[in-house]
């Protein structure tokens, strides 16, 4: 199993206690540390608001870190978990996602959803339509994407977004184009959205909701004339790690502190324990077809949990 790691960015308040001027320096540091702990990739997260409220706390944008982390890394994957398909116009994100793909030496993953949290699209001003026209607006997104990462003049005209000739200079060095994660767990539209279009999916659930998903998926792949193991089937989840009770309790004691979650959450999640049971736990998903976690780390700037994760790269 591959296993990436999120950069603290700020949205799950996870840059707390460091002084606004330090911040950047922490997410390089961490970013430095992900690659020489020999994890896959690297990854953010698409918001401009703290969860699980609003705060006037520091999130720090997905794409500028994009750009940056193609620059002050060499050998890591760069993801995001995942691109708000209704914050940007995709004609123009792909545009974006092409030149950091060429800009990092070919080592973009390119993950897009529906988009669901709708604190920040009435902030911005954005439009915020019901579920069923954001997944039509996602389908449109993936088709432009495909078109203009693989054509020379690619046109399309669709119901919220169109084309006409839209030059895509320079391509991605990654052919046919950097690999396409339809991200979410709707069991409907998003699945066969992966099946039509996607590469990799990713899901949050436990290992039971993971043996589900991918039950799921495989009829859609059937319905569509779709490979069903040419789609990696993905993890991302919080992994929190101790080596002893009392050490995991301290840890999920002070996260709940400057989160405001309470500590339950925390102990109901299925990689947060202590360290046989986490490996075990993920042997399972593994056992169930997962092929890549994708971990989000809520103590990686002053815990240890992303040094005993390393153990399995």
């Amino acid at each position: 199993m591959k296993i990436g790691a999120f950069v603290p960015q700020g949205w799950r308040m996870d840059l707390n206690g460091v002084a606004q001027d330090k911040q950047w320096q922490t997410i390089l540091d961490s970013a430095n540390k992900i690659e020489e702990l020999n994890y896959k990739s690297i990854w953010v997260y698409d918001h401009f608001h703290t969860v699980p409220k609003p705060t006037q706390d520091p999130t720090y944008e997905c794409w500028t870190l994009m750009s940056a982390l193609s620059q002050t890394t060499n050998k890591l994957r760069l993801g995001q978990m995942c691109t708000c398909n209704s914050y940007r116009n995709p004609a123009y994100l792909t545009k974006v996602a092409s030149n950091i793909d060429v800009m990092s030496g070919g080592r973009l993953e390119y993950a897009i959803g529906a988009g669901w949290y709708d604190h920040e699209y009435k902030a911005y001003g954005y439009d915020y339509p019901a579920a069923g026209i954001r997944l039509k607006m996602l389908e449109e997104s993936l088709i432009i994407y495909k078109l203009m990462t693989t054509e020379e003049n690619p046109v399309f005209e669709g119901e919220f977004y169109k084309i006409d000739g839209a030059i895509n200079q320079p391509k991605p060095l990654q052919k046919p184009y950097p690999p396409l994660w339809v991200c979410g767990g709707g069991e409907k539209v998003t699945l066969k959205l992966l099946a039509r279009y996607g590469d990799y999916g990713n899901w949050d659930v436990d290992v039971d909701g993971f043996i589900n998903k991918s039950n799921i998926l495989q009829d859609h792949c059937d319905k569509e004339n779709r490979e069903y193991s040419e789609i990696g089937r993905t993890l991302h989840t919080n992994v929190l790690i101790a080596e002893d009770k009392n050490k995991l309790d301290a840890k999920i004691e002070k996260l709940s502190s400057y989160t405001n979650i309470p500590k339950e959450y925390y102990y109901e999640r299925p990689l947060i324990g202590l360290e046989d049971e986490v490996f075990e736990t993920l042997n399972k998903y593994k056992e169930a077809g997962c092929s890549y976690l994708i971990a989000y780390i809520p103590d990686i700037v002053w815990g240890d949990t992303l040094d005993i994760l390393s153990k399995l790269n």
